[in-house]
């Protein structure tokens, strides 16, 4: 859609995309990060790898702007914490007024950022690498502080970490791609295990639950997007509960707990309960779940450049058939033609529903590129750990709407 800059979606309805934001002066742009429905954006760029620049999109100014001693890898917020990945650091921020409350120093090698935060109102989570060798997951709480819990969650490298909207679990994925993992939270007890495939490793880029926690869903470098069923255990097991099937894979993992690792891991192998395969192959993509026009549906984001839709069926699973699909190169008021081959990555925000349970996905597309005039307007360059413009006033309703738990 531009040379340049990033672009901000909204997607309300399955045909239609419309753009909330575009910003075309920002060059090379690799990291942008929005605080859910409100306007507040995290903007990072090659041009100054170690600067975060947050931006109110609405006023068009700059709130601030943040200074690293290496290269930010990734950055992560909710309404309490702003989290910024380096390669052996992580920095944690009270988002209201930006002072730094905790620098996590010396953490293992993570070349990538790999890292998650929840999101939920009432904790702020932290995951990220225990090790650059085996996959050990740090559980941190940016709120207290203080360390949770260290999850042996595989034996090779972790490759991919997400929270259910609740915090209430945490699914992890290794370098291997075979094996996807869902550990409760804080406890760090293993409550699933699926199996992606046992015939190749894959790079499993994206994972993502829906937003009531029963799926969960995964793709990688290869052309098949798996969805995960997270069955429920107990005697409340709703309409499955009728499926012997269903009843017996619930007494396998209930009983599954009395069992050492290497026996419960063996009983709560799964299959997904649904699939899509795309149409190409070997290119990065990101997955997520949401319900739109009161359905589920699988939306993928592809490095060309191509955004795809399905339905899911949520009794039968399956084979999701493609609903809609929208291309970056012919999506509304395009500035200019797209960016160079390859230039696309997407990477979508958190299925939201705003106070008035209006639902919306919203996704981000950066392209890299260069821009004359030398890219974003310049704001005041604030000493390191001070805050320049004031607290950020998240308790405005209209510039930073409230965030409510949807009801499906």
């Amino acid at each position: 859609c531009a040379r340049t800059g990033y672009k901000l979606f909204s997607l309300t309805m399955v045909e239609k995309l419309d753009c909330i934001h575009e910003s075309a002066e920002t060059p090379d742009v690799y990291i942008v990060e929005r605080l859910f429905s409100s306007s507040l954006v995290v903007v990072v760029s090659t041009t100054m790898p170690q600067r975060m620049n947050i931006y109110h999109f609405k006023k068009g100014t700059e709130i601030c702007n943040y200074s690293y001693p290496n290269n930010i890898l990734a950055v992560k917020l909710n309404r309490q914490r702003l989290v910024v990945c380096l390669e052996e650091s992580i920095y944690i921020h009270n988002i209201k007024d930006m002072k730094l409350l905790k620098t996590l120093l010396n953490t293992p090698s993570n070349p990538s950022g790999l890292c998650a935060l929840s999101i939920n109102h009432s904790n702020s989570y932290l995951a990220y690498p225990g090790s650059a060798t085996i996959g050990e997951i740090i559980v941190y709480d940016a709120n207290s502080l203080s360390t949770v819990t260290m999850i042996p969650a595989h034996d090779s490298p972790l490759a991919a970490l997400t929270f259910n909207s609740s915090a209430t679990k945490l699914a992890s994925a290794s370098e291997r791609g075979t094996v996807i993992r869902v550990f409760s939270i804080p406890e760090g007890q293993r409550l699933f295990e699926f199996r992606r495939g046992m015939k190749r490793y894959v790079n499993i880029s994206s994972l993502s639950f829906s937003h009531e926690g029963q799926f969960l869903c995964a793709s990688s470098n290869t052309e098949t997007v798996h969805i995960f069923k997270l069955e429920q255990m107990g005697p409340s097991g709703g309409d499955d509960a009728a499926s012997w099937t269903a009843y017996v894979g619930k007494m396998f993992s209930a009983a599954s707990s009395y069992f050492p690792a290497q026996v419960s891991g063996m009983m709560s192998q799964d299959r997904a309960f649904a699939t899509v395969h795309l149409l190409t192959s070997g290119q990065k993509n990101v997955c997520t779940l949401a319900m739109i026009q009161k359905l589920p549906r699988l939306l993928v984001a592809t490095a060309d450049g191509q955004l795809f839709i399905y339905n899911i069926d949520p009794l039968d699973g399956g084979e999701c058939m493609l609903a809609y699909k929208h291309s970056a190169e012919h999506c509304p008021d395009s500035s200019g033609p797209k960016g160079p081959s390859g230039g696309l990555s997407a990477d979508f925000q958190r299925v939201h529903t705003d106070s008035s349970n209006h639902v919306s996905a919203s996704f981000i597309y950066l392209y890299p590129g260069y821009s004359e005039d030398g890219g974003a307007k310049k704001g005041e360059v604030i000493p390191e750990h001070e805050f320049a413009a004031g607290p950020v006033c998240l308790d405005d309703e209209n510039e930073f709407p409230p965030v409510s738990i949807q009801k499906c």
